[in-house]
């Protein structure tokens, strides 16, 4: 039982500390009005690289061990940190989506930034379209929040774009 309580600490810290990292990663992102597209990108990715490990690390032999310990005692912190397991499996599963989605969407972030307007135009339907298959068909990223961003980024990206040219012209 002393062994017990002495890893059920551990779990109850362990919880503790990843119900902060849920907290944080569900928090309002702070942008600069005037970010691009590229950013949706990197967000997602530096997500999905925390997640995952945290995933590793939630299914490394160590922790395996201590949890196997405590079903074995019936302890009572295992629900716990089964709802969490499932929570970062679905938030690692997300953000994972997400890059996936976002990365088709990669191709088209040069020519919004690095071109003239009328080139930039160009690539607009396609971009669009792309836009549009994500919000169809990704489970997680077709809410009207995350669109409503990613298209604030891409008009964002051109209005920037466009600024560019007449300033150089």
């Amino acid at each position: 039982t002393e062994v017990t309580e002495k890893l059920e600490q551990v779990i109850k810290i362990w919880i503790k500390q990843i119900r902060q990292v849920l907290a944080e990663s569900e928090q309002m992102r702070r942008e600069a009005d005037d970010i691009g597209p590229s950013a949706e990108l990197e967000h997602w990715k530096t997500r999905m690289s925390s997640f995952n490990s945290l995933l590793d690390e939630i299914k490394s032999s160590r922790v395996k061990k201590i949890i196997s310990i405590l079903q074995a005692a019936r302890s009572k912190t295992l629900k716990q940190w089964k709802e969490l397991d499932g929570t970062i499996t679905i938030a690692a599963n997300e953000a994972k989506d997400n890059v996936r989605y976002l990365y088709t969407l990669d191709k088209f972030f040069g020519p919004l930034a690095e071109t003239s307007p009328v080139t930039m135009m160009e690539h607009v339907p396609s971009l669009m379209n792309t836009v549009w298959m994500i919000y169809c068909t990704s489970p997680y990223y077709n809410t009207s929040e995350r669109m409503t961003s990613l298209l604030l980024k891409i008009t964002n990206q051109m209005i920037k774009t466009c600024k560019t040219y007449l300033c150089e012209g």
